[in-house]
């Protein structure tokens, strides 16, 4: 049966059978079927004597920067809190250190707080998923790199300054960084890591207050939705199937009148690659024992048993997914920042200001083992009132509806998996910015085509997830303030697999994938807009030739087109790779003259635009 099967599920049964590190490291790492065979030792064995060793290769993934470059820029003041090797840490506590705010900083008030992670290694490891919390408040969700014998460097600059009330705190707080490594004679690399933060003084321009209270870009509270310590493990929830249900009790302060819950998500294991799991009827019809319930998947927020809200995950594919030479220096799309998702529920405020406990839940729809997830509950609190009051006035939302339709014989076919999901929630609140009614909606549609050919040796998947996400909050009749936010994912993938002579196989992977959100914020009291269009786009097309279940060579090239285009800054680049070198760069940060017109879906009555930033 194994010779029939699709190359990436191949894969799966020879690392299990053939690598006994795998039954041990991967139970929190990320071994599914799209995992290359393990790499022979030839494959990364040392340049030849005469050759001269070439100095450590720079990872990264294309982002804008956290904080522009501009001519006003003042230097922040760093603080590095943590330095430590993660060598053998895999089931064991996370490294702790004692975060205090940096007596040495001249000013008390920022603008902007980066958090920079750097990290090098060298020898052969896999790619470990780590996070960072400061007090159960997660700040950082990412994928370690794949060193190799000469030695990487990387490193993940993330503006948090939306994490500011808990960064400024004049107490000492406890910094926690999970990250499981395993150490053995093959797999030698150790991750040394420093955790660094920058924060930058005060500009006065920088400053967004609101009458309404919306507009402050901040929180006055962060309430972490996580796992306490002491652990074993990072602080995330595990959820293991789709009837697997993870909550914490919390209790909301008395004054708040506005929340947001931002959701951190990552898929692992039988899950890590959920968009190319094949539908069950078609693995029962095949006695295929591999990773199904096919390729849609949902995280749906519930507080109190009653849903709040969902999260439609962009599919993020980690350093070592696919063919790891693809994301060799050129990381993909998230996998060292991976990207959190906000949920409005001020709407439901009127029913947990009441001075108790409230359970805050999560499950994954179709969900196999295993997902971590998490959240961050960011208050704003009223500063005149003790009490604030509010009632629920609508809860609306539409069955979960997918639609899945299987045409096969034997191990080739076509499937096609669509749904669609909206959830509306409408809520007063009585506080000392006025009685407002908040209408926070989320509309999202997903599709996702597969085909398997060649008897199960070929697979293609074209999936595309759409979500819209709109606020809006008014005093009496009058609009004062309004967000909305259009993301969608493309992700496009075929892999092949073609037999050779002497026992050798190419095993091919030709990747496209797609981050593209449109975001726009209006605060009709202060006058004051903010609109951005990222477009981030990822191709990549690689060869591995394996012998013996062993990869043995191979190459990757990579091409990416990251646009940036907002109110606070622009960012253009253009880059290109091949086998670890750079082939093309091409940056831009100057906004050019023209208008851009942002669209948000059917739903909007009206086309904000952007004037004067936009690239040709």
């Amino acid at each position: 049966m194994t010779c029939s099967l699709p190359p990436v599920i191949f894969f799966t049964i020879f690392f299990i059978a053939h690598h006994s590190l795998s039954t041990v490291a991967d139970l929190h790492q990320t071994r599914s079927r799209f995992k290359p065979p393990q790499f022979s030792p030839l494959f990364f064995s040392p340049p030849p004597q005469n050759v001269t060793t070439t100095s450590p290769t720079r990872y990264f993934e294309v982002n804008k920067p956290p904080v522009p470059d501009l001519p006003t820029s003042q230097p922040p003041c760093s603080y590095r809190i943590l330095h430590h090797d993660f060598g053998y840490t895999y089931a064991k506590p996370p490294v702790l250190a004692n975060y205090t705010l940096p007596s040495h900083c001249s000013s008390r008030e920022f603008s902007k707080i980066v958090l920079e992670f750097q990290s090098t290694s060298k020898g052969r490891q896999f790619d470990r998923i780590f996070g960072l919390w400061l007090n159960g408040v997660e700040l950082l969700r990412s994928c370690t790199a794949e060193p190799k014998a000469n030695g990487i460097v990387w490193s993940v600059e993330k503006d948090v300054t939306k994490y500011h009330s808990i960064l400024v705190k004049n107490e000492t707080q406890i910094l926690s960084v999970y990250l499981g490594n395993l150490i053995d004679k093959i797999y030698t690399g150790v991750y040394h890591v420093d955790v660094i933060f920058h924060f930058y003084p005060f500009q006065r321009t920088n400053l967004r207050d609101s009458s309404s209270g919306y507009s402050s870009a901040q929180a006055d509270m962060i309430l972490p939705i996580s796992r306490s310590l002491p652990l074993n493990d990072g602080l995330w929830f595990e959820i293991l199937n789709q009837n697997d249900c993870k909550y914490k009790e919390v209790e909301i302060p008395r004054n708040a009148y506005r929340a947001v819950l931002e959701v951190y998500v990552s898929f692992h294991e039988n899950d890590e690659f959920w968009y190319g799991n094949l539908p069950n009827d078609f693995l029962t019809a095949n006695n295929l024992s591999v990773a199904g319930n096919g390729p849609f998947r949902e995280v749906v927020v519930s507080i109190d048993g009653k849903v709040v809200g969902a999260v439609w995950p962009f599919p993020v594919v980690f350093t070592g997914g696919i063919n790891p030479l693809l994301w060799r220096p050129i990381s993909a799309i998230g996998s060292f920042d991976l990207p959190s998702y906000d949920i409005e529920i001020t709407p439901f405020l009127g029913s947990l200001l009441d001075g108790k406990t409230h359970k805050v839940e999560f499950s994954v729809t179709n969900a196999l083992n295993v997902w971590y997830i998490d959240a961050n509950l960011h208050l704003w609190l009223d500063q005149e009132k003790e009490i604030v009051e509010g009632k629920v006035l609508e809860i609306s939302k539409s069955s979960l509806a997918i639609s899945s339709v299987s045409e096969f014989k034997g191990l080739n076919g076509n499937f096609t998996t669509k749904a669609k999901r909206s959830i509306t929630s409408i809520g007063l609140v009585k506080s000392s910015h006025g009685d407002i009614i908040t209408n926070a909606n989320q509309e999202f549609s997903y599709e996702n085509k597969m085909v398997l050919g060649k008897d199960g040796s070929m697979q293609i998947i074209d999936q595309l997830i759409q979500a819209d996400d709109r606020i809006h909050a008014k005093r009496a009749s009058r609009e004062i303030y309004c967000e909305k936010s259009s993301k969608s994912f493309p992700f496009y993938l075929y892999s092949d697999s073609l037999e050779q002579r002497n026992h050798t196989s190419l095993e091919i992977a030709n990747v496209s994938m797609g981050f593209n959100e449109e975001r726009s914020e209006r605060d009709n009291g202060l006058m004051k807009t903010f609109k951005s269009k990222l477009e981030n786009k990822q191709e990549g097309q690689g060869v591995m030739v394996v012998k013996d279940h062993l990869v043995t060579s191979g190459y990757g090239s990579t091409q990416q087109v990251y646009k940036y285009i907002g109110s606070d800054q622009c960012y253009f680049r253009n880059i290109s790779s091949s086998n670890y070198t750079i082939l093309y760069d091409k940056l831009e940060t100057v906004c050019k003259k023209k208008t851009l017109k942002l669209r948000h879906g059917s739903a909007s009555k009206q086309t904000p635009t952007l004037t004067g930033l936009i690239y040709d």
